[in-house]
């Protein structure tokens, strides 16, 4: 799932490998807060108002990593994303941060979405935890991808489905 493009940071420094981030967030200023901090940090970013019906669209956009609002459109249409996305195959491990004003929510699953990889930040948020809790979880899917679970052994005859 993760895709790079060589890119150059708004900041001046050099040239560097370029992370795909995809905000989802029904508030326009929001999306726009993201878009700044995130562009600074010099990730590629994607911003989206709507949550996906299809997960389709989201293996389309390739991303690296989605931050995801959990109530949108007062309704918990972000909830339902996060549930799609970590039943199918393609975006199971795909890193996701939520970020919500849903106190009490978060207090009673927190626990159970850290189990599951996925980073909370809770609105109103420090920039610095943004930055941080993304570059953590970017760090551990990479982590992942370079020090693959090896594969049980199989037996040497070839051509026969495991």
């Amino acid at each position: 799932m993760a895709s790079t493009v060589a890119g150059s940071i708004p900041n001046g420094q050099e040239s560097v490998t370029e992370t795909h981030i995809l905000v989802v967030n029904d508030t326009q200023e929001i999306l726009e807060l993201f878009r700044e901090i995130l562009e600074e940090e010099g990730y590629k970013v994607s911003l989206y108002s709507y949550a996906f019906n299809d997960i389709n669209e989201i293996v389309k956009l390739d991303p690296d990593l989605v931050i995801l609002d959990l109530m949108i459109g007062g309704e918990s249409v972000g909830w339902q994303l996060l549930q799609k996305m970590k039943m199918d195959r393609r975006t199971a491990k795909l890193p996701i941060v939520v970020c919500t004003a849903a106190l009490r929510l978060m207090q009673e699953i927190e626990g159970h979405l850290r189990a599951k990889g996925v980073g909370v930040i809770l609105k109103p948020f420090d920039i610095d935890e943004l930055v941080q809790q993304v570059r953590d979880l970017l760090e551990s899917d990479s982590d992942a991808v370079l020090h693959p679970v090896p594969e049980p052994a199989h037996s040497s005859t070839s051509g026969e489905a495991g």
